[in-house]
């Protein structure tokens, strides 16, 4: 494929802020999601859709569709650009003129590049005239997305459409930091009361009277409970300046005398601060009446903030709203709505596992995810010999922080919300303090020396007298725990000399007292690393060892480089076979750190074996994880066993990341391109490029999710996931810079630092 020189263009047909209906809104989100996955090689523009001529348009495009002659200019003006890929068509049927917004048609006859619809009303039972209307729409495209099942069971079975020609993809919701409701309501001050809520631009489709009509029954039972009601009236329903809807709600409020229990937030909120009601909401209520409504983007919202949901039977609930997560009621019948929120104010757990179940069937439909599936149908109609490149996300160090207290950083995680009874581990401050030094050293940022200096602390707590430290410590600062006596701590001890040794190779830019400090404890292990046996304790002990001795030659450790190497070298040769050139017989975690210890043993013996072992069993791993231009992890299921064949599903993100640190280390050596390419490859698993074509962390926070199973996504977020994220989003970021003094493999001298 060639390079693009410019962004390639995806114009929007349709409405757009700050015209306020849910069809502009959805277009917004949609265009951000793709600009925030793809937006280093996808522009997108809009041709706004308006009901009379604008005097200062502030689109690429603007489209009158009461005019029937601009359909056809428009569709001119888009032919002429070149950079324009693709139209996407939001379609309603009332957005355009003529029967069934048949003017339409003449933008479609006119147009030259590929064209695809989002269907945001898929009408069931059509009669022949809108059946042979939206065929003959399909022609002109041969591609639709919607937004439900039922939707595109409707379009095949009711409109005889292909199913080959229909993506489904859900609507899209906001990736948000899980919390709690009470955690959230204290930003509103509401701490004491249990929530209700509804949002959206209020009319008659929401039937807001049934959540009132059903209120003072709820009350009986929850005195204290507070009713919600977020946002403004819908802008067509207000005439000659009179907003009849609400002043009859507010009537209802009074007649009923629920002044107390009732609040109106007539505001046109932003996203964000729409999200923090959410997340402060015990139960949403969804009152729709509208038994055709194929969609609501506020209840995907609402149950994306992790809201227990009462809601009527419409379509979208129907497919979406199972019992582990909310309860189905019918259409306006206030007494089942009143009933079903009086069960679930009645039982707190009861309400935070349906908000959890809620929250995690909601990731998936993530706007970036939703971005995702929208570029892979693109790409299936766009010029293909353009590249689609994925842009990285801002480096976020929020979750990080979040779980560190002063003691260190806490090892698990539920969803977003550290778990302190989970305790402190070696193994992930030893991994934090690696990648805060990496941190520091892009960003000089002085806010990461205190956290470098906690991760430190930590390690050299856990040292021993002999120089071996101890792994595990609890929430209640206890050292002396079974942890520590039953596991095998090798490798947890080789990483503590890993991170050590990253602290001393950063000795320019950091402050003496964090440097010494690290020095010490590191000679304090030599003595105890020289015994290590497991092949990947060697790796770590050896990646340590080896930036030590780059930054402060030791003769000691030089010595014990090469026999922790000469041991995984014995490995090697037993294991290898002319088809398994490897040091064990099955590839686990972390296999990457093999090769990159014979790379780092080569650099400082110069002793030609460990160059062509380290070269050989790279070779050997990469063609086992690379497939063609997708990476594949090695199965946390059984593992990858010599002979037999991988299982496909189980992916951690603790092999990404090693992979890309082994690749890096290796590129800043040889500066072979096609390990910079692996890398590129390997990095896109956490933007999207993996089985379920899904994210693998949270923009918000920086967090990163747990692992990746066969039909789902881990949320979550716990240390060593979202270290090794960072860890390799900071090595992407890095890469963009060139190292002007990178020695050729065959040239390189012992002296030669490569940097983790």
């Amino acid at each position: 494929m060639k390079a693009l020189s410019t962004k390639s263009k995806i114009v929007f047909l349709s409405t757009f802020p700050p015209t306020q209906c849910g069809i502009a809104t959805y277009t917004q989100d949609t265009i951000k999601g793709i600009a925030d996955v793809y937006g280093k090689s996808i522009l997108c523009e809009i041709c706004e859709l308006v009901d009379k001529p604008k005097i200062k348009p502030t689109q690429a495009f603007t489209l009158n569709t009461k005019n029937r002659k601009e359909y056809t200019t428009v569709a001119e003006e888009m032919n002429i650009d070149k950079s324009i890929k693709l139209v996407h068509i939001q379609h309603e049927f009332g957005l355009f003129g003529g029967n069934y917004g048949d003017h339409l048609l003449d933008f479609l006859n006119v147009i030259k590049k590929p064209v695809t619809f989002t269907f945001h009303s898929v009408i069931p039972n059509p009669n022949d005239e809108l059946r042979t209307f939206v065929k003959l729409l399909l022609r002109y495209s041969h591609s639709v997305f919607v937004m439900t099942n039922q939707s595109q069971e409707i379009l095949v079975n009711d409109y005889g459409i292909s199913k080959e020609l229909i993506t489904c993809v859900p609507h899209g919701t906001h990736v948000v930091v899980y919390e709690t409701p009470f955690s959230a309501k204290k930003k509103f001050d509401i701490q004491d009361r249990l929530v209700l809520s509804t949002f959206g631009l209020l009319g008659e489709g929401k039937n807001i009277e049934t959540g009132l009509k059903a209120l003072p029954k709820i009350i009986k039972n929850t005195p204290n409970v507070l009713y919600l009601i977020i946002g403004k009236t819908h802008p067509n329903n207000i005439i000659n300046g009179v907003d009849a809807y609400r002043n009859r709600l507010e009537q209802m409020v009074d007649d009923l005398q629920l002044r107390d229990n009732v609040r109106f937030v007539n505001e046109y909120l932003d996203t964000a601060h729409l999200l923090e009601y959410l997340k402060a909401t015990d139960i949403y209520m969804f009152t729709s009446k509208d038994p055709n409504q194929a969609v609501s983007g506020t209840f995907s919202y609402a149950m994306s903030c992790a809201c227990p949901l009462v809601a009527s039977k419409i379509p979208h609930t129907l497919e979406v709203l199972t019992s582990d997560s909310g309860i189905l009621v019918d259409i306006g019948d206030a007494d089942q709505f009143a009933e079903a929120a009086i069960q679930l104010l009645s039982d707190e757990k009861r309400r935070e596992e349906m908000g959890i179940n809620a929250f995690r069937k909601t990731r998936a439909s993530s706007w970036e995810n939703v971005a995702i599936t929208h570029m892979n149908t693109y790409k299936k109609l766009m010029d293909k010999t353009y590249e689609i490149k994925y842009s990285y996300p801002a480096i976020e160090l929020a979750h990080i922080k979040k779980m560190t207290t002063e003691l260190g950083i806490i090892q698990f995680s539920k969803i977003s919300v550290p778990d302190p009874s989970s305790g402190y581990t070696l193994d992930d401050n030893a991994r934090a303090l690696i990648a805060f030094c990496m941190h520091y050293k892009l960003t000089e940022d002085k806010d990461d020396l205190p956290y470098i200096l906690i991760y430190l602390d930590f390690i050299e707590r856990c040292q021993k007298p002999k120089g071996n430290f101890m792994n595990y410590i609890d929430e209640n600062n206890r050292e002396h725990l079974e942890q520590n006596a039953a596991a095998n701590l090798e490798d947890s001890n080789a990483r503590a000399i890993w991170a050590l040794g990253t602290v001393v190779s950063h000795s320019a830019i950091l402050p003496d007292s964090i440097s010494k400090k690290a020095s010490k404890c590191l000679l304090n292990a030599l003595k105890w690393s020289e015994n290590i046996q497991s092949p990947r304790s060697i790796g770590f002990a050896t990646k340590g060892l080896y930036l030590y001795h780059s930054t402060i030659p030791n003769l000691y450790v030089a010595a014990i480089i090469n026999k922790l190497n000469a041991k995984l070298l014995s490995n090697y040769e037993i294991h290898t076979s002319k088809n398994w050139k490897w040091y064990e017989n099955y590839l686990t975690y972390a296999n990457g750190i093999l090769p990159e210890s014979m790379l780092y043993a080569y650099l400082v013996t110069n002793k030609p074996i460990y160059k062509k072992v380290a070269l050989e069993s790279l070779d050997f791993l990469t063609s086992k994880m690379f497939l063609e231009d997708n990476f594949r992890v090695i199965s946390n299921k059984g593992w990858y066993q010599k002979n037999t064949e991988p299982h496909p599903y189980g992916e951690q993100p603790i092999d990404v990341s090693y992979t890309i640190q082994t690749l890096n280390a290796f590129y800043n050596v040889t500066k072979s391109p096609e390990y910079k390419q692996q890398m590129k490859t390997a990095f896109n698993w956490f933007l999207g490029k993996n089985h379920l074509n899904q994210i693998m962390y949270n923009p918000v926070s920086g967090g990163g999710y747990d692992g990746l199973e066969r039909e789902n996504v881990n949320l979550n977020q716990g240390a060593e996931s979202t270290i090794c994220y960072l860890t390799a989003r900071l090595i992407m970021e890095n890469l963009k810079a060139t190292d002007s003094k990178v020695i050729p493999l065959s040239k390189s001298r012992t002296t030669m630092a490569i940097h983790s």
